[in-house]
């Protein structure tokens, strides 16, 4: 299974359904909005890999939208392609000048859609995120989505997973817990600070005795991941 997910926001149910069909048989995980808010609110709230945007859409454009994702912080990094039934030079040059990283024309193929979708993936993702990453025997697998100790399988909630792949992929540097919720729970999503704690008490059972003492509580700061004591 692929660990991306892919977010389609489009007003037209049949387009969506169409477009998850393919996504879902090519193993993306696939979240839907049938409009700008709702997919402004689950771009910051769910942080998905990449955004399948609809140029035209009632309210607000599919393109106002891209432009408000790359203006904050939160969302800029995220790839958008933009779906669209304009197909003349000038629209594309818009859509690209407005921080869409590719653009496809309806009617388009499912495989088509695929590939492209790939390819900016392929460009997107920064080295190393998506090779396992291994401490002290604890390995995480984002392929597989897969975490082990010496070699044995651990159980590990979604939450808790996100967690553990955001520190052992940002060792050795303390975070308060304010700045653990925006990056791994998103930063639409209101929840109490304590909320980090409990699900760094979960992790740390799970990781048990042989790989608890890895993520370390900073004194009057938040936490690290760590491999000194």
């Amino acid at each position: 299974m692929s660990s991306k997910t892919v977010l389609i926001v489009d007003d037209e149910a049949s387009i969506r359904e169409m477009i998850a069909v393919a996504l879902e048989m090519a193993d993306y995980r696939v979240l839907e909005a049938d409009n700008a808010q709702t997919g402004h609110a689950m771009a910051l709230d769910q942080k998905p890999d990449l955004m399948l945007l609809d140029w035209m859409m009632p309210g607000t454009s599919g393109i106002e939208l891209a432009r408000r994702l790359k203006r904050e912080e939160a969302t800029a990094e995220m790839p958008i392609i933009l779906l669209t039934a304009k197909g003349e030079e000038d629209n594309k040059v818009q859509g690209l000048e407005a921080g869409a990283d590719d653009y496809i024309t309806k009617p388009f193929s499912p495989r088509e859609l695929v590939a492209r979708l790939k390819a900016v993936l392929r460009r997107a993702t920064p080295p190393g995120i998506e090779e396992a990453v291994e401490v002290e025997g604890l390995r995480l697998d984002p392929s597989s989505h897969r975490v082990t100790s010496h070699g044995g399988a651990l159980e590990i909630g979604p939450t808790e997973y996100r967690l553990l792949q955001f520190f052992m992929t940002h060792q050795e540097r303390a975070y308060t817990r304010s700045q653990l919720l925006d990056q791994v729970w998103g930063g639409n999503v209101y929840v109490e600070e304590r909320t980090v704690d409990v699900h760094i008490r979960r992790l740390r059972k799970s990781l048990g005795e042989a790989h608890q003492h890895l993520v370390q509580t900073v004194r009057g700061t938040g936490y690290r991941f760590s491999i000194r004591e």
